[in-house]
């Protein structure tokens, strides 16, 4: 991965499972820099219309729509990547699973 330049390297839509105390499941899908203990075989590539590919982890590729945007959100050290998962916006990039 070292030899790819950061800006070209893949963003992972992850999805977490956690259980809280009282039993129940706490469902958190997250857009990610890769990590080198990604697995390419856990994930299902896309691409954006703009060439930006993403790898969605297979369980999430089940659960979201085959049709999703992305936005930017915050400023600074805030900013961050966050899925849309209304379809009525269509100028935001959207992936397709």
């Amino acid at each position: 991965m070292d030899a790819i330049p950061r800006h070209e390297q893949p963003r992972v839509i992850a999805y977490d499972v956690k259980r809280c105390c009282g039993g129940g499941k706490l469902c958190m899908v997250s857009v990610r820099e890769r990590s080198r203990k990604d697995d390419r075989q856990d994930y299902a590539t896309t691409v954006l219309a703009d060439g930006t590919k993403l790898m969605v982890d297979r369980r999430a590729a089940r659960r979201l729509p085959s049709r999703f945007g992305l936005t930017v959100r915050g400023l600074g050290p805030f900013r961050r990547l966050d899925l849309e998962l209304s379809g009525e916006h269509s100028s935001w990039p959207t992936g397709r699973i």
